[in-house]
């Protein structure tokens, strides 16, 4: 009996390991779908359904006063059960505008880097966990402020001795200058024709999830790559990959 205790606990353990670390990026605009509503269950359930062991978020506000001085990240973090790392990348009425990286575990060490932007301010949010780095960032609208944000970035993930993933609303569509220059150091992950923008009728993609080319970058090997079927929630479709070995 023992035995068979022990096999089944082991293939349990193995099934576990075999669905990897699951990352998934998802603009928000503060939970304000494309009816103009503001509803945080629909985002709640959209996360809850796929169960994400990290999380990117972007346009994300924090005790502002249009959302009544609600600390998003944080709303969302203790509904779906993730611990929140805010990255501000402007202040705003009362409060904070930026991003925000979700994960199960907490963080070993978190690096914010300041991004160009001429129509405002952009950031880069680099979160450090046992087995691999995570960063995520919502860049420029200008392509010229997306550029010169990519030697910042790649100095980033420079630093870095571990497997590293970056995701995010990179507002620059895959036949862009910009894709082609961060492709030189970065694999994108997934299918580069699917859209993902906007979100009831999806023509362009400008949501990305991606691995820097280091030396461990074959532990971050994706699988599984997939842009959600969620017209409403938001303005953007969430996009989610899987990497096996690095659960």
């Amino acid at each position: 009996m023992k035995k068979w205790l022990l096999i089944l606990a082991m293939a349990c353990s193995l099934t576990a390991m075999a669905g990897g670390l699951k990352v998934m990026s998802y603009n928000i605009r503060n939970c304000k779908g494309m009816d103009k509503n503001v509803d945080y269950t629909r985002v709640i359930d959209v996360i809850n359904a796929q169960k994400p062991d990290i999380l990117m978020l972007q346009e994300v506000d924090s005790a502002t006063v249009r959302y009544g001085g609600a600390v998003v990240s944080d709303t969302i973090a203790q509904a779906c059960g993730y611990v929140a790392t805010y990255a501000p990348a402007i202040n705003f009425q009362g409060g904070k505008y930026g991003i925000a990286l979700l994960s199960r575990n907490k963080p070993i060490s978190v690096k914010q880097y300041a991004l160009p932007g001429r129509e405002e301010n952009r950031t880069l949010v680099v979160v450090e966990f046992k087995r691999y780095i995570v960063a995520c960032t919502h860049l420029s609208l200008t392509e010229a402020d997306r550029i010169a944000s990519l030697p910042i970035i790649i100095e980033a993930a420079k630093q870095s001795n571990k497997p590293f993933i970056i995701a995010g609303d990179f507002n620059a569509e895959p036949t862009e200058e910009f894709i082609a220059q961060f492709g030189k150091h970065f694999t994108v992950v997934g299918d580069s024709t699917i859209p993902t923008f906007p979100a009831d009728k999806p023509n362009i993609k400008i949501d990305y999830i991606a691995v820097y080319k280091n030396a461990v970058a074959r532990r971050a090997q994706a699988k599984g790559y997939t842009v959600l079927e969620e017209p409403m929630a938001s303005d953007h479709r969430p996009i989610v990959a899987v990497f096996p070995r690095l659960r």
